[in-house]
């Protein structure tokens, strides 16, 4: 079974996390020990697959629970867990793996995958404690690292991106990093910053990137993104004008489309004037909630 060809990808998740187990050291081991429990398997932090699903294995009986994340419990009540390694690298850029498994698995298996990478990754770059730069070990069933010198507490990190679209006189900005293709054009993006909220961060990324003034910041959709753990929060923005001043060492090119270049790109059209991320990115998800609000010019087709 496959995803639809336009689900958001990392959303969906239906796996009941179970904060009461992984609190609960005795249930954590009784949950590893279940004869139901399964382990997802993954290939480094790239997603295995077997007949259009995840790859889960059982446990094995000689098992350790420091050894192990527990993801959660599916629908049947089956524990699932994830393997840790200390060795899954600093690379952050998604595999071409990592990426086709939106259209492989049912949604809630992507949903599943993307949250086993993050945390898998996560503990594969914090073996030592910020604080006192000592050794730290998983707890809380993975869900957190302990400091065994100064007892410091750590927890996984997701860090907050806004992406959006500028909307001006029917019309929404598209800009082209400088390592991406030709032709292929997105909504601008970038973190929040400490102190920032959501809106605020939007207006000053605008600014930064596009030179724009942006007021009425409304909140659209959000995605898990794991590569290696962000929040993709979609908003849409009205701009003051459409005159541009790019910070050309983030943003190679920009440019204003209407909605019929952009139900053009997302259809992937010949001749479209742009060519648009993937369904499963949040990006694509914008750029339709946005095209789908405009009205149709008077005569034009359902």
């Amino acid at each position: 079974m496959s995803t639809s060809t336009d689900q958001l990808g990392f959303a969906g998740g239906r796996l009941d996390r179970a904060d009461h187990i992984r609190v609960n050291p005795d249930l954590v081991a009784q949950a590893l020990a279940s004869p139901e429990a399964r382990c997802l398997v993954l290939d480094g932090l790239d997603p295995v697959t077997q007949d259009g699903h995840l790859l889960m294995e059982p446990i094995l009986p000689d098992a350790r629970i420091e050894d192990h994340l527990l993801l959660g419990l599916d629908d049947s009540q089956r524990p699932i867990f994830a393997r840790l390694t200390e060795e899954s690298g600093a690379n952050f850029v998604p595999s071409p793996r990592s990426r086709t498994i939106a259209n492989e698995v049912p949604a809630d298996e992507v949903a599943l995958y993307g949250a086993a990478r993050s945390l898998v990754h996560w503990h594969g770059r914090h073996p030592f404690c910020s604080v006192c730069g000592s050794a730290t070990k998983p707890e809380k069933a993975g869900w957190a690292r302990r400091c065994g010198s100064c007892d410091a507490e750590h927890f996984p990190r997701v860090d907050p991106v806004v992406i959006m679209l500028a909307e001006h006189d029917g019309r929404v900005l598209l800009g082209r990093q400088h390592s991406w293709p030709e032709g292929f054009y997105s909504a601008l993006a970038g973190f929040i910053e400490p102190g920032e909220t959501i809106e605020e961060a939007v207006a000053r990324e605008v600014k930064e990137e596009a030179g724009l003034v942006v007021r009425s910041i409304r909140y659209v959709i959000s995605q898990p993104w794991p590569f290696p753990s962000s929040l993709m929060i979609a908003c849409m923005a009205q701009a003051d004008d459409d005159k541009l001043t790019l910070d050309e060492t983030e943003i190679a090119e920009a440019i204003w489309c209407d909605a019929d270049d952009v139900r053009a790109a997302l259809a992937s059209q010949p001749g479209a004037r742009f060519n648009c991320p993937p369904p499963m990115a949040v990006a694509y998800h914008l750029l339709k909630h946005w095209a789908d609000a405009q009205v149709a010019p008077a005569g034009a087709s359902a």
